[in-house]
Parts: structure tokens; C-alpha cells; sequence
């Protein structure tokens, strides 16, 4: 339900910060928390020899990811951009199809595969959203999304050499400097309106999903496994539908129902009961 909740929290901060700014400001916060949360339990920062290249790659895929991302959501609505991020463990499937070479599609992930991209195409084909000439954001979301699987499947090749907390620790870093950049070349007023709202949805952001969700999602996983942990992923649409919704007051349209339902049967079908255990990565990065 955290996890649902932060692209509403996105758009409450883009109200009173520009696009990158908002990006810049979470991820500082966000980092410095994980990296306080290390040194407080002995974790090593240190990167093993020849580890350099690969981090940098998957410091680039996630800078251009989360770019994408917040510049999708300041254009469409949350409810909406809330279901287009959930059709990434679908992105994910069809990537580790082609790149590894012991996960491949089966009669249930071609099923939940048809139901998800039915829910994309009842959303991104809503007449009304067409009308309020929102789509581009929806395509923006589209692309970040299709990037945010592809560094899972680079993450999920390489993770074994690595402490989990460094893969989330350094994209951070790197991304932070991109973030700085994009914002002094193109959000106009970086710092408008700063209000109670707009502190508290950073707070969420950058503590709550980004550093305790971090922390949360890996004990999770260690404990109950990660076929238990993800048989729950349906419930991130509903949430984050529902919390624009209260929230925002974004309206909740049939077609917005009618998506959210399809994508949900679609996670549903992928992962409840999945009797294979799959190897799976952290959420540590879910914006």
C-alpha cells in the first residue's frame, strides 16, 4: 500500500517544486537516510574490482528512468500513471524471455501478459483523456516503465555480486548529479509554492518508500520469500487509484476501473500460487 501510494506523493510534490528539483530533493534525502541506515549496521561501501562498469551502466538506466518518470507524471494524471508503472513485472517478463535463458513464457505469463496490455490499451485509448490532451504524459510513463524493467533485468544478472543496498546506493548518487542538471536547464520555476503538503509528500517519497521501504521489502523477501511477497503486487494499483481518488480528486472513471481491474487479474494470474520459485530483486527503487 506505501509503494501504491508514492506516485500521488509525486504529484503533491510537483505542485510546489519543478519536475527535476523534485527528483533532486528526494533522492538527496532518500540516499543520505540509506546510507546512514549502512553505516548503522556495518555495511560495506566498498565495490568489488570490476564492478565499475556495471554500476555506471545501471546508473544511467536508472537516472534516464526516474527522468522519465517524474516528467510523465507532472503530464498525465496519478490514477493513470499509477497503472501504467504497474505494467512493469510485465515489461519484465518479456525482456527475461530474450535475456535469461531459464525464464520463459508459459501459459499463465502469456495470460497475465494479454490482460495487462488489455489494461493499457483501455487507458491509454479513454476518449476524455484524449480530449484533456494528456496522452503524451501516458506515452512518457509508457517509456519509463519499459526502462525501469530493462534495469531490472540488467540488476537481476548482476546482483548476486554485489550487497542489495549498492545497487540502490550508487544509481541514487549518480542520478542525484543528472537530476541537479536537468533541473537548472529546464524547470523554470525549480522552488514555487512550499507548504505543509508539499514537505510532507517529500518526506513520504524519500523516507517512507525510498529508505524504510528499502529496509521493509528486503526483510520481507528474506523472510517469507519472494513468491509469497509478490503474490501481494496486485494491491499497488488499487491503491494508488484509490489514493488519487481521496486525495487528489482526480476522477475515477470506467475506464480507469476497467484498467485497473485487467492489470490486477494480470499480476494475479502471474504470481498467486506460483509454485517455482523465481529470483526476484528489491523494490529499493520504486518511484
Amino acid at each position: 500500500m506505501l509503494f501504491g501510494a508514492n506516485t500521488v506523493a509525486i504529484k503533491v510534490s510537483l505542485e510546489g517544486l519543478g519536475v527535476f528539483t523534485s527528483a533532486f530533493v528526494r533522492f538527496a534525502i532518500a540516499a543520505a537516510a540509506i546510507s546512514l541506515w549502512a553505516l548503522a549496521t556495518g555495511r560495506p561501501f566498498r565495490l568489488g574490482r570490476g564492478r565499475i562498469r556495471e554500476m555506471a551502466l545501471i546508473s544511467v538506466i536508472f537516472s534516464v528512468q526516474v527522468s522519465l518518470m517524474y516528467w510523465g507524471i507532472s503530464r498525465t494524471l496519478a490514477s493513470r500513471a499509477t497503472l501504467l508503472v504497474n505494467i512493469q513485472p510485465f515489461f519484465v517478463l518479456i525482456w527475461a524471455h530474450f535475456w535469461l535463458p531459464d525464464d520463459r513464457f508459459t501459459w499463465r505469463k502469456t495470460l497475465g501478459l494479454l490482460l495487462a496490455f488489455g489494461g493499457v490499451v483501455a487507458i491509454v485509448r479513454d476518449p476524455a483523456a484524449i480530449t484533456a490532451g494528456i496522452t503524451t504524459g501516458d506515452a512518457i510513463m509508457i517509456g519509463a516503465t519499459l526502462m525501469w524493467s530493462f534495469n531490472a533485468i540488467v540488476v537481476k544478472r548482476v546482483i548476486a555480486r554485489y550487497e542489495p543496498f549498492h545497487i540502490v546506493i550508487y544509481p541514487m548518487l549518480a542520478a542525484i548529479a543528472v537530476f541537479a542538471v536537468e533541473a537548472a536547464l529546464w524547470d523554470v520555476a525549480p522552488v514555487g509554492r512550499i507548504d505543509t503538503a508539499v514537505v510532507a509528500s517529500l518526506a513520504y517519497q524519500s523516507l517512507v518508500t525510498a529508505a524504510f521501504g528499502f529496509v521493509a521489502w528486503n526483510h520481507l523477501l528474506q523472510r517469507y520469500g519472494a513468491v509469497s511477497v509478490h503474490s501481494f503486487l496486485f494491491i499497488l494499483p488499487v491503491t494508488g487509484v484509490l489514493f488519487s481518488g481521496l486525495i487528489l480528486d482526480e476522477p475515477i472513471t470506467l475506464r480507469i476501473l476497467l484498467s485497473m481491474g485487467l492489470i490486477m487479474a494480470g499480476l494475479f494470474v502471474i504470481h498467486f500460487r506460483q509454485r517455482k520459485t523465481v529470483e526476484t530483486i528489491p523494490l529499493s527503487r520504486n518511484v
